[in-house]
Formats: structure tokens, C-alpha cells, sequence
């Protein structure tokens, strides 16, 4: 298996390749000094999880995962090209994957330890810096929806459970039965980690449990970043968390900091892998913070973080990005990430893995 990478600008393709599972794009630059000024580039990228995957794993699903992904783009770009704001671009994108029972977000959340739906969510304002997060919600149809009023209607940041729904029902967001977010799939995942963590019953530790749930595992969490006409960055994140969760576990995609985050002097970052190494790392502020403080690209940054930091302490995952350039970095430390981009030209890309080759956009 040959890994690959990608350097493309928003609007002209250009191709290139190096050994790593990076993908950098950055931003033409402006045709002459004497030129007016430019409006910023804007675009948006997204990924539906991380894992050690292959295409062939992917199968049957591998089509409609990618018409999902397209019509999330789309959805995003249309929002970016009437000149509509970076937070409504990313909303947009998420809700499409929500609703897709392919990914584990919304409709497609994975089951927890008792054999119920747990979803998380975030987003952040790149502007003023303001944020929204909910975790463990058990009837939001769109958990992304939720997260944006948090941030907008409330004073705090981080809404959880019952809590969490009462305020959701307060606001008019639309609640579905527990039933609405069974799929087969992820219930055969769930049954297959029962097994295996009642084989490993006799000898294992919390710890030998988590290993055992993340074995095989594929991150299937959602997330955009989006830069607008007028500048203005946004991320937000959507999961329904690890297979057999317990405890009421929480991982990094409600976390701003670690699995969302946007400033626009920086970038912005959506996360997606074993999140309780996202956590520790804080690598969605870390990688902005390098960035703005560093003055490191937003792909070095990256790299440092998740093909350093992370997979040095053994944490599997990846994130994509933009800066307030509108370059677009992508970097994963698994055999896979399903992503995609699109820029002005409203050409959409997706890829999945490493073996995703040849010229950008094809299959």
C-alpha cells in the first residue's frame, strides 16, 4: 500500500506526492503586487472518521458514502457561494451527515455498552470565538443543530443529557424516538464487541476493555470547517461516540479545543479518532495554536500534532483544516479517512484511504 498526498489550490488543481498521509492546499497568490485586494478564498472540507480501513473494507457502502459526502459539500458550497456565513456552511454539511445512516453521527450513531444511542456534538465561531457543545443525547434528531443554540440562545458552552434535551425542547428542535437511530450495522458492531469483551472478561483491565472496543475500529465521526466570503472560519464536530461505550464516556467531539476548534487569526480543526487521546493532546487548540503563535503552515502543524504527538503516545486519528487563507490541511496517522473538499469552483473531491490515487477527484 502506497500512501499519498495532495497539493491543490481552492480553485486551480495541481497535483503532487509525498510519503505521508497529508494533504496540504494552499491558496494561489494574487496575480501581481500592484493588484486590488483579493476577497479571501473560501471553501470547505469535511471528514466522516479515521481508521485502519481499506477500500475493499468499505464495500457496497463505499458508493453511497461518497454521495453523501458529495451532497455535503454541495450543501456547504451553496451556503458559501450566495455569501452566507462560514457557521451556516458547516451546519449545513454536518446535517447531511447526520442524516446519513452510514456514518456514526446522527441516524448512523453506534450503540453503547446497554444497547443505546449516546450522540455528541460541537461547533465554534472563528470570529468571536464563541461555541456551543452537547453530549449524550439520546432523541436530537441533529445534534449539530442543538450545539449551534447552545452557543447562540444560552450563556454556557457545554449542555449534557436530559439536560441537555430540555433545553432543545425549549427551543422547538426536533426530537425523534430512540428507534430512529438503529442500523443494523451498528448493532451487529456492538454485538461483536460483546463477544469479544466477554472473551477478554477474566484478565482485562478498563484499560484491556478499551483496546478490545477499539479494535478494527473505524472513527466514523462527522466534521466541517468552512472559511466564508468575509474571512470568518468555523468548525463543528458530530459523533455517537465508541462502540460499547460505558460510564456515560465522552469523547473529544464535544470538547472544543480538542475536537473543535476556530479563531480566525489561526485556523480551524475537526477531529476525529480515539478521543480520549484527542483530549489529552487538546490537539484541535494545539494545532492552531502553532499556527498563530509559531507562525508554523497549518499542515506542518498538523503533522507535528497528529503524525508526532499522537501517534508517538499511540493514538489513532486525524483531522482536517483550514486557515484564515483558506489552505486546506488534511492529516491522518490510519490507514484511512473518508474526506472531501470543495473550494469556488464547486468541484467536489472525495477520497477515503490511502490507496485513493491518481488524478484528484477520481475513484
Amino acid at each position: 500500500m502506497k500512501p499519498f498526498c495532495l497539493v491543490v489550490a481552492l480553485s486551480v488543481v495541481a497535483g503532487a506526492c509525498s510519503p505521508s498521509s497529508t494533504e496540504s492546499t494552499p491558496v494561489a497568490a494574487a496575480s501581481s503586487p500592484a493588484a486590488a485586494p483579493q476577497s479571501p478564498r473560501w471553501g470547505l472540507v469535511i471528514h466522516a472518521g479515521a481508521g485502519n480501513f481499506t477500500l475493499a473494507d468499505l464495500g457496497e457502502r463505499r458508493e453511497p458514502m461518497r454521495d453523501a459526502l458529495t451532497a455535503a459539500l454541495m450543501a456547504g458550497h451553496e451556503v458559501l457561494k450566495r455569501g452566507g456565513s462560514s457557521l451556516d456552511a458547516v451546519q449545513a454539511a454536518i446535517v447531511i451527515l447526520e442524516d446519513s445512516p452510514y456514518f456514526n453521527a446522527g441516524k448512523g450513531a453506534v450503540f453503547n455498552h446497554d444497547g443505546k444511542n449516546e450522540l455528541d456534538s460541537s461547533i465554534m465561531d472563528g470570529a468571536t470565538k464563541r461555541a456551543g457543545a452537547v453530549a449524550g443525547l439520546r432523541h436530537i434528531k441533529n445534534p449539530v443543530r442543538l450545539a449551534r443554540l447552545v452557543m447562540e440562545k444560552s450563556p454556557h458552552v457545554m449542555m449534557v443529557g436530559e439536560g441537555a434535551e430540555a433545553f432543545a425542547k425549549e427551543h422547538g428542535v426536533t426530537f425523534v424516538p430512540e428507534s430512529y437511530f438503529y442500523t443494523e450495522r451498528s448493532w451487529q458492531a456492538l454485538q461483536r464487541a460483546l463477544e469479544e469483551e466477554k472473551k477478554a472478561a477474566q484478565k482485562a483491565s478498563g484499560t484491556a476493555q478499551l483496546q478490545v472496543a477499539r479494535a478494527g475500529a473505524y472513527f466514523g465521526t462527522v466534521g466541517a470547517v468552512a472559511l466564508d466570503q468575509k474571512g470568518n472560519l468555523a468548525a463543528a464536530t458530530s459523533t455517537g461516540g465508541m462502540t460499547n461505550k460505558r460510564f456515560g464516556r465522552v469523547g473529544d467531539s464535544p470538547i472544543i479545543g480538542a475536537g473543535t476548534y476556530a479563531n480566525n487569526e489561526s485556523c480551524g480543526i475537526s477531529s476525529t479518532g480515539h478521543g480520549e487521546y484527542f483530549i489529552r493532546y487538546s490537539v484541535a487548540h494545539d494545532i492552531c495554536a502553532r499556527v498563530q503563535y509559531k507562525s508554523d503552515s497549518v499542515q506542518g502543524a498538523a503533522d507535528a500534532v497528529v503524525q508526532g504527538e499522537l501517534k508517538t503516545a499511540g493514538g489513532e486519528g486525524g483531522i482536517i483544516g483550514m486557515d484564515h487563507a483558506g489552505t486546506v490541511a488534511i492529516s491522518f496517522n490510519t490507514t484511512g479517512m473518508s474526506r472531501g473538499y470543495v473550494g469556488e469552483d464547486g468541484k467536489p473531491v472525495v477520497m477515503f484511504t490511502t490507496e485513493d490515487a491518481g488524478p484528484i477527484g477520481t475513484r
